[in-house]
């Protein structure tokens, strides 16, 4: 099968973002758990960690992989970059297996293992987008009433799935939204000005508001259950949610 020249340029992009998301997970890890002896504890409601740099350290290494898989974004179709993100878990398992001391038991390497056979097999068979001449355009297909839904979390009876499942819906809206602006600021570059148009503002807001309901809430779970567990969950969950708002919005699968 042949790939695009913008798709290896997205797949690269993508690999090198899991890199730095995977490593930022332990770090912030120690950062909560040495903000948590000197204060309220991020599970508990507390925002002591936003005082210790080690905390910071890991929040700028996410950044770096953030910026990264935007950029992939606006080369790649969300259906090939999003499952990229099963390397991070690879790395955040065997860095907190060795580092945090959080055993990876059979059925958690056995896990990672399946995210990587199913992410490849999605990164072989990525369709090809169709070209985007305007922002526009996206939110002509964002606003669509197909794709007006509401996603409420129905795991109250437990505390994980509605951390990471608050995640996973704020990150499959940030993808959506990340995937517009990565379009317009490809367009723009390109001579053809986005930013007289709302919509891309309104993106913007949106990128904005997911990104910090999704810090808030990852740290409620991270400093309430192991990252080994978290991790594997958020990215099955994230997926999916954008896999499917993708297939919806972009119509990549007929």
């Amino acid at each position: 099968m042949v790939i695009s020249s913008d798709n290896v340029h997205g797949l690269i992009l993508a690999l090198s973002s899991s890199l730095f998301i995977g490593s930022s997970f332990i770090v912030k890890k120690k950062g909560l758990k040495r903000a948590g002896v000197h204060g309220i504890r991020a599970g508990s409601g507390g925002y002591s960690y936003l005082y210790e740099p080690l905390w910071w350290v890991g929040m700028t290494t996410m950044v770096v992989g953030e910026v990264a898989n935007f950029a992939a974004y606006a080369y790649a179709p969300a259906i090939l970059v999003t499952p990229l993100g099963a390397l991070s878990i690879i790395f955040s398992a065997v860095l907190a297996h060795f580092i945090l001391q959080e055993k990876l038991h059979i059925f958690g390497v056995l896990g990672c293992v399946l995210c990587v056979v199913g992410s490849t097999s999605i990164v072989l068979h990525a369709p090809q987008e169709k070209a985007i001449e305007s922002v526009k355009e996206v939110w002509h297909l964002a606003t669509e009433p197909v794709l007006i839904f509401l996603f409420v979390p129905r795991y109250g009876q437990t505390h994980l799935l509605v951390y990471i499942g608050i995640c996973s819906l704020m990150g499959s809206l940030t993808v959506m939204s990340v995937k517009a602006l990565g379009i317009a600021l490809k367009l723009t570059f390109s001579g053809v000005n986005q930013f007289i148009y709302f919509q891309t503002w309104f993106f913007t807001v949106v990128v904005i508001v997911c990104c910090l309901l999704q810090m808030v809430y990852l740290n409620k779970a991270l400093d309430t259950f192991n990252t080994a567990v978290i991790s594997p969950v958020y990215y099955v969950m994230f997926t999916t949610f954008t896999i499917i708002a993708s297939m919806i919005m972009f119509k990549v699968i007929q």
